[in-house]
């Protein structure tokens, strides 16, 4: 192997990523050179870089996609609003694990006057910001999905948007794509209708808490005091819906989920 430094010491013992020049062939070993160095053996994250770049995952983005990215808007306008149903009054929450980082999903359970519930699914309009076939758009439909490691994350799009205008951040008007679904009082759904719309988070909501709420959790109750009857339609219709499935011959896998706490050293 060649490194066009050669001798340095900070390669010995290194992890490296190299370019295979020769390949072996007539008894003559391989040769190739050290296009980068990841890291010592045992070092936080070397692990993951490794299989990175063994699956061949594109971790980096090229300058069309951060110009894109970095030129999207991160507000919405009132233009973005035309042709839109505003959701922006309902009590509408996201809930997601407690190391979640960008929020694409958003609920939001209320009563009808025929004793029918409607549950309304907010997703996050994504396709309003990335044009079919822009540099974003190839990006996307080459990663075609983020990975998540334990303590980090290749994302499909660039943070400006995976985290910043295309997460339904609390408090913020986001773009949505909605269904609003009528349910009946066994949970079967009656009826549905599809819609674009535009929605402002309530509350960025962990399971944790949302539990903690409807275990009558005192502090978690008054912090949420004007959510807690949302949670508890929630749960009801998640009931019905439960019991649907169970009638129906479902079969609830719950296997304990491992969780990895990081420090500043590694793992704890």
């Amino acid at each position: 192997i060649t490194t066009g430094r050669a001798g340095l010491p900070e390669l010995d013992g290194a992890v490296v990523n190299v370019e295979i020049t020769r390949y072996p062939k007539g008894g003559l070993a391989p040769t190739g050179r050290v296009v980068e160095i990841l890291g010592r053996p045992g070092e936080i994250g070397v692990d993951v870089e490794i299989i990175i770049r063994k699956h061949h995952l594109p971790y980096v983005f090229d300058s069309e996609v951060l110009v894109q990215a970095r030129a999207t808007q991160q507000q919405v306008a009132e233009t973005d609003l035309r042709g839109r149903r505003d959701f922006r009054d309902f009590p509408i929450v996201t809930i997601d694990g407690e190391t979640a980082r960008d929020f694409d999903d958003a609920v939001h359970v209320r009563p009808l006057p025929n004793s029918h519930f409607e549950l309304q699914v907010n997703i996050a309009d994504v396709a309003h910001y990335v044009g079919r076939e822009s540099a974003l758009d190839r990006e996307a439909r080459l990663r075609g999905t983020s990975v998540y490691f334990p303590n980090r994350a290749v994302p499909m799009l660039p943070e400006e948007l995976s985290n910043g205008i295309c997460s339904l951040n609390p408090q913020v008007d986001s773009l949505v794509m909605s269904a609003i679904m009528e349910m009946d009082a066994t949970g079967k759904m009656v009826g549905a209708d599809f819609a674009s719309g535009v929605i402002r988070s309530a509350e960025r909501m962990t399971y944790t808490n949302v539990n903690k709420v409807l275990e009558g959790d005192p502090e978690m109750n008054r912090r949420y005091a004007p959510l807690v009857e949302e949670f508890r339609r929630m749960k009801e219709l998640a009931l019905l819906l439960n019991r649907r499935r169970h009638d129906r011959g479902s079969i609830d896998f719950a296997p304990p989920e491992p969780i990895i706490d990081f420090d500043d050293s590694g793992p704890m």
